[in-house]
């Protein structure tokens, strides 16, 4: 069962239109939510970044107790232990070309099954740059050709993330996820200004470890004695090889990070 604007629907009969703006241009936001035995994790923060990016990219965001309502619906026709729950908004119905037209935008809120995640992955870094000017920069839009592009070259390269620098070659993020490194003993990650998403995870986990943010070179990878990545269905996984570099992992620092935030998650579904 699929939440389509304001009712819940069969799966065969879900359906938007091909005119829709998110379709035809990518124009659209969305929110990937973990859900665990039907209930969502970090809802609250989600929503204010669905709100944040909508706003961002000019639609009109959802009104929060719709979503809840059509989340609160999805999880219970689709019971799963572990799920990924998908929130998006669109420009609605718009002429073939960037212009949007004046009908309402779209909502869709979709659920699907999850494997918990290795504790530990390969990355793989790529040659194409974030654009930390770019119009949309931290903003999580539902254009992702360019992560599609990117995390094939990765998958070809044998890891599970492709991992990019910005245009002033300094470390930024993955495809759907943050990166931390720990260097002699600190707990690092790229500042928002590099032109990364704001994760949720990556914000739970600073305020969680006292993580600090700070520019980064790219070259950082090389020297980095840890490094984890961080997002909603990862929650803290430990890189164990960059490229043909290998590191410890999980490392000692990246221990205490996953465990710091097994606990603090189970303690509060909606930190």
């Amino acid at each position: 069962m699929i939440w389509v604007n304001d009712s819940l629907v069969d799966d065969g009969a879900a359906a938007v239109s091909v005119l829709d703006h998110g379709l035809t241009v990518g124009d659209g936001v969305f929110e990937t939510v973990k859900a665990v035995d039907g209930q969502p994790f970090a809802l609250t923060r989600h929503l204010d970044r669905l709100r944040r990016s909508a706003h961002g990219l000019g639609l009109t965001a959802p009104d929060h107790e719709l979503v809840r309502e059509g989340v609160a619906r999805v999880l219970a026709a689709n019971p799963m232990p572990l799920g990924r729950l998908r929130i998006t908004c669109t420009g609605g119905i718009s002429p073939l070309g960037s212009e949007r037209g004046t009908d309402p935008t779209t909502l869709l809120i979709a659920l699907g099954s999850a494997a918990r995640r290795p504790d530990t992955t390969a990355v793989h870094t790529v040659p194409w740059r974030r654009n930390e000017h770019s119009a949309v920069a931290g903003l999580k839009t539902t254009s992702y050709a360019e992560n599609v592009v990117a995390l094939a070259a990765a998958h070809r390269a044998g890891a599970s993330e492709a991992i990019f620098a910005n245009t002033a070659g300094q470390l930024c993020e993955g495809t759907g996820s943050n990166i931390f490194v720990v260097l002699g003993g600190r707990l690092l990650t790229p500042t928002l200004a590099s032109g990364c998403l704001a994760g949720i995870t990556r914000q739970l986990v600073i305020e969680w470890t006292g993580a600090e943010e700070t520019d980064l070179p790219f070259e950082v990878l090389a020297e980095a004695d840890e490094a984890f990545l961080t997002s909603t269905l990862r929650d803290v996984q430990a890189i164990g090889r960059i490229d043909d570099r290998e590191l410890p992992a999980p490392g000692p620092v990246t221990l205490k990070a996953m465990a710091q935030f097994a606990e603090r998650a189970a303690d509060d579904l909606d930190p």
